[in-house]
């Protein structure tokens, strides 16, 4: 008699498990009005297995009934599908992604005393951070009529100068280190310095260097700036586990 019970748990726990583990690849497409539909992730979240979608927006990801499959992109809303049976027995899974439209508060224009209205400052005018106000300044041609003759010009010569030392250059790299400064500030903000190194696995002497390597990273900028946590933080996990090879290549 135990015999007979200890078989039939023994078949009971062998068909949990296999029912637990028995994802299937799941085909589908993501449609939208948008054209642009390569690039959208598509991630399970109960395997968090992630993916991304083709030029024409088709993807095909291991799944079973009861996973819950997250679509995003910057540019759309979020889309959460809990499977069913019925997704399964479709040929393919179609998705609809609606664009995130921005709506703009209403404004309500008071009159008051400001640098623009007191003409210190022209309407429309740029305004400029530190380090960009120091590269305009630098490069800006400032051709003048010269009163003196009828054709001639002047140009202001700190710009040549600025040319041939090289200054022109060294802030334009300024500017482009105080956008980086300012991604990190972000990044700093949105993840603790316990979750690289307890959950990405960067050694803790190295995560400033990540920091640096995933901010020159176009595409994890691009995410990041849309302030899409979710996105982000795939993102950050895939990069992460690229960093660690070339760390460990080094040593």
């Amino acid at each position: 008699m135990i015999r007979i019970v200890y078989l039939y748990l023994a078949f009971v726990t062998t068909n949990v498990v296999a029912q637990e583990t028995s994802r299937i690849r799941l085909k589908g497409k993501v449609t939208s009005d948008v054209s642009v539909l390569e690039g959208i992730y598509v991630i399970n979240l109960k395997s968090e297995q992630a993916l991304v979608t083709d030029k024409e927006g088709n993807f095909s990801i291991l799944a079973k009934v009861g996973d819950t499959l997250l679509f995003t992109e910057g540019q759309f809303k979020e889309i959460r599908i809990s499977l069913t049976q019925k997704d399964f027995e479709q040929e393919m899974l179609s998705v609809k992604m609606m664009p995130i439209v921005n709506q703009l508060r209403e404004v309500i224009v008071r009159s008051g005393i400001n640098a623009v209205s007191m003409g210190i400052i022209p309407k429309g005018q740029k305004i400029y951070t530190p380090a960009e106000r120091k590269l305009y300044t630098a490069s800006n041609l400032n051709a003048t009529a010269n009163a003196g003759s009828m054709m001639g010009g002047s140009i202001s010569a700190d710009p040549l100068l600025n040319w041939f030392s090289g200054r022109t250059k060294m802030l334009k790299k300024e500017v482009e280190v105080e956008k980086k400064e300012s991604y990190m500030r972000q990044l700093e903000n949105m993840f603790t310095i316990d979750y690289f190194v307890n959950t990405l696995k960067i050694p803790s002497e190295y995560i400033k260097g990540f920091e640096y390597y995933i901010v020159d990273n176009e595409r994890f900028v691009t995410i990041l700036k849309s302030k899409n946590v979710t996105m982000t933080t795939f993102l950050i996990g895939e990069l992460a586990t690229k960093y660690k090879e070339i760390i460990a290549g080094e040593n």
